[in-house]
């Protein structure tokens, strides 16, 4: 993984292709290349690092006659980052590229190599190009060896193919890994996500899954009858980051207006609605939520929602558990699935078993035609907007928003929560949607704060009840683009173990809530002040043993304290990150979208 882009046209690709690529920058890589067939020449261009390494290798290039070309940002699965293991990977005649994991390719590598077969790169994709050479020494039709290629793969791919015997035309593959592909005035463009087409395509299609085929300019009009034939209308929306430091800040500062958006429709006059019909939530007396990440602490916030305000047994499994564990399945168990991306491919296949069982299933995602909105019973979208940082913060939000409303909405069908208590939380969403406003003088407060935090061997992050997930969303924010270590704890678990590695120069960020637990938590942070941590509390209320504390705004509800203590946590991270002179928006070794297992 991670990007790919796809062009057939006499434009000027190496344009096309490279502003396709930056719209997939923002999802992480460390190599990038394209491959150009065009006038019976094949052109391949590969470079480590940023995307500014290969418009420097292409700048003396121009594409402009009719041709057919792919490209690539890559993230490192098999084979460290290097040019040499860069896609696109080729042959003589041939060049491809590739999302996803040849489970397989160990094996298939050694008998091309046993057929005289030499490798130039680490990867698993390269395998993919010399397997189809050595298919057509023995069946001529190229689209039969690229199928019968194809068929041989284990594992997930979404591939791109271009071949000097078909000077027209991409050869594609698609298996649970996402690939579009759309037609506009310029030609026919693909891509791993909608937006790279968006401002170039007047109709889409999301390929189907285990999908194999041909596309040219000419049979593109055959896919008019496709049942998933989608006509687009591009929004026109600014994706820059104004005045903001960088996407992250940017999109810190955003959660007010797209939490609003996800609200939007869904609480009005003090009441809670959902496009989920009534009848659907019948007979439901359990909740399973599967995730991964930032999406799996919003998972586990839920829980505690869902149990207090809808009175239902709910637990929340990583999805790379769920897929492998024996889970006894209750045939009235509704099963949640959400991922920012609605690609992710562990809780995408944790939803397929789902499915295969029999539950009832509903996807919480970011993306209108993601896979999982497609395969899910029913479809919720958070309408975070663009998250062009890594490290989440929009989505987790929205997430959780979205899951609380969720609560009270179950809860109000299944007849477990009052009318008045319906009111009660609906006002109280609403109260946490103007707690996301960012106040200057609290950014300012913590971005001086923020200099005392950049030393030290670690940080542990302590909350109780549904705090305890925040303090893990705390931690992981922190990890993630500052690099430094960060473990989430719930307050209690102290004592268990972790009380070990306390001293002057362990960190403790406190989240500590007025209206849940507090003195509770209050005497443990009391444990870790007598043993020297320096502390910083988060909280409405002062407590006088902190070294340093963040004070909050009052609220009138424990979410409400929830979303103002989100807020500040994700602050601090941007502010410590940015004193270590981190790139808080692309962060080592992670990628915005976990396309493979």
């Amino acid at each position: 993984m991670c990007g790919i882009v796809g062009y057939i046209g006499d434009s000027e690709k190496k344009s096309i292709l490279l502003e396709g690529l930056k719209e997939l920058e923002y999802r992480g890589y460390d190599s990038a290349g394209l491959a150009v067939l065009s006038n019976d020449r094949l052109e391949v261009f590969k470079t480590q690092g940023k995307l500014e390494n290969l418009k420097l290798e292409l700048k003396n290039k121009e594409f402009l006659n009719f041709g057919v070309s792919i490209a690539h940002t890559r993230w490192a699965t098999h084979g460290k980052p290097s040019s040499a293991n860069a896609h696109p990977h080729f042959t003589e005649n041939l060049a491809l590229v590739h999302n996803g994991i040849i489970e397989n390719y160990a094996s298939l590598k050694k008998e091309l190599e046993n057929k005289g077969h030499a490798f130039l790169s680490q990867t698993d994709t390269e395998v993919i190009a010399h397997l189809l050479e050595e298919t057509l020494k023995s069946e001529g039709d190229l689209l039969k060896a690229f199928e019968k290629s194809i068929s041989l793969l284990k594992g997930s791919y979404a591939i791109l193919m271009l071949h000097k015997r078909a000077k027209e035309s991409l050869f594609y593959a698609k298996s649970s890994s996402p690939l579009i592909v759309g037609k506009g005035k310029e030609g026919v463009f693909f891509a791993s996500s909608l937006s790279v087409l968006a401002p170039k395509v007047d109709q889409f299609v999301i390929l189907e899954e285990d999908s194999v085929g041909r596309i040219s300019l000419e049979n593109f009009k055959d896919l008019n009858n496709i049942e998933n034939m989608k006509d687009y209308a591009f929004e026109d929306k600014d994706y820059s980051k104004g005045d903001f430091r960088n996407y992250l800040e940017k999109e810190i500062y955003e959660q007010h207006s797209s939490l609003l958006e996800c609200l939007e429709g869904r609480l009005e006059a003090l009441s809670v609605y959902c496009e989920i019909d009534p009848e659907f939530l019948e007979n439901v007396s359990e909740i399973t939520l599967c995730s991964c990440g930032s999406s799996y602490h919003a998972s586990l916030a839920s829980v505690y929602l869902f149990e207090r305000l809808a009175k239902i047994r709910a637990r929340a499994i990583l999805a790379s558990e769920y897929r492998y564990a024996h889970f006894k399945s209750n045939p009235n168990e509704l099963f949640i699935a959400i991922s920012q991306s609605g690609e992710t491919a562990d809780t995408l296949e944790a939803l397929k078993l789902a499915k295969a069982q029999g539950l009832k299933t509903i996807s919480l995602c970011n993306a209108p035609f993601s896979m999982m909105s497609r395969i899910s019973d029913h479809t919720l979208l958070i309408r975070a907007g663009v998250e062009r940082s890594v490290a989440s913060t929009k989505a987790f939000s929205s997430q959780v928003m979205l899951l609380w409303l969720l609560s009270v909405y179950i809860g109000k069908q299944l007849g477990t929560i009052s009318k008045e208590e319906e009111r009660i939380q609906a006002k109280n969403m609403l109260n946490s949607v103007n707690a996301m406003k960012v106040e200057p003088k609290l950014h300012e407060k913590i971005k001086r704060l923020s200099k005392r935090y950049l030393h030290g061997h670690g940080f542990f992050y302590i909350g109780r009840d549904v705090f305890y997930p925040l303090a893990l969303e705390g931690a992981l924010k922190l990890k993630e683009i500052s690099y430094l270590h960060a473990e989430g704890y719930a307050s209690a678990e102290m004592k268990h173990g972790p009380i070990a590695l306390v001293d002057s120069n362990l960190f403790t960020i406190a989240l500590l809530s007025k209206h849940l637990l507090f003195d509770k938590t209050k005497s443990n942070i009391e444990e870790l002040s007598a043993r020297d941590s320096t502390i910083c509390v988060l909280s409405s209320e002062i407590l006088e043993i902190a070294d340093d504390f963040i004070q909050l705004e009052e609220s009138e509800s424990y979410m409400e304290e929830f979303f103002r203590m989100n807020l500040a946590m994700q602050l601090l991270a941007l502010e410590i990150a940015m004193r270590l002179n981190h790139d808080v928006d692309h962060p080592r070794n992670l990628a915005k979208s976990v396309t493979v297992e």
